[in-house]
C-alpha cells in the first residue's frame, strides 16, 4: 500500500496556483512541491490543516491510498 498525495488535483479543482497556496498557507514553494509530488516523508497535522482551511476541503480529498 502506498499513500497518494492528490493536491494538485485540489488545486486544480480550486483553480489555485501552488504560489498562491504558499502564500496563503505560509509554507514555501519547495515544501508544498515535495509534499505535492509525494515525495515527503510525513506531513504534520497543522500544516495538514492549514492547507484544508484554505483550499475548503478534508484531508480525505488531499490523502489516499493505493
Amino acid at each position: 500500500m502506498a499513500i497518494v498525495i492528490n493536491l494538485d488535483v485540489m488545486l486544480s479543482k480550486r483553480k489555485m496556483s501552488l504560489t498562491e497556496l504558499s502564500e496563503r498557507v505560509g509554507l514555501t514553494i519547495v515544501n508544498l512541491s515535495i509534499l505535492k509530488t509525494g515525495k515527503a516523508k510525513g506531513v504534520r497535522f497543522n500544516t495538514l490543516e492549514a492547507i484544508c482551511k484554505v483550499l475548503d476541503c478534508k484531508p480525505g480529498d488531499i490523502l489516499d491510498i493505493e
